[in-house]
């Protein structure tokens, strides 16, 4: 059922996934061709922001500082699993591993590779402050349209 907070959570994490790939492009690997990364980033923002804070509002504002963090985590989680098997298959279509298993295992590779990346400061504050202001946004906004 659609509701303001899943909206609102949606929007708000949509922001913060386009705002921390827009933050994080400086420390990625010169020549790196983003393509529609930016856009696919705020999808998956917008998807776990209505999955999964949307259904955590109206428990308080101290709980919605705690479910912002994690739905931050996640979507930097569903970010770096989805980019991380696209780039995997794209390598392996250039024949880059020897078999199935691994390249299974290079998806974890890249996922940690750059999960390394995302570990600078303003990447890290930017999923932060974003996190915690979009869970605080979308109680405000359980709470304002019930």
């Amino acid at each position: 059922m659609p509701t303001a907070s899943k909206l609102a959570a949606a929007v708000a994490f949509a922001l913060v996934a386009f705002l921390t790939l827009n933050t994080l492009v400086p420390h990625l690997p010169e020549g790196t061709q983003l393509g529609y990364a930016r856009e696919i980033s705020a999808a998956i923002g917008f998807a776990v922001g209505w999955l999964m804070l949307g259904r955590a509002t109206g428990r308080g504002y101290r709980d919605a500082v705690n479910s912002g963090l994690v739905t931050a985590v996640a979507v930097v989680f569903w970010a770096l699993l989805s980019f991380s098997i696209y780039l995997m298959i794209r390598k392996s279509m250039r024949m880059m591993y020897d078999g199935p298993m691994e390249a299974v295992l290079g998806v974890f590779e890249l996922m940690l590779e750059y999960g390394r990346t995302m570990l600078a400061p303003d990447v890290l504050g930017v999923l932060l402050v974003g996190g915690v202001l979009g869970g605080l946004f979308a109680e405000w906004a359980s709470k304002k349209w019930r």
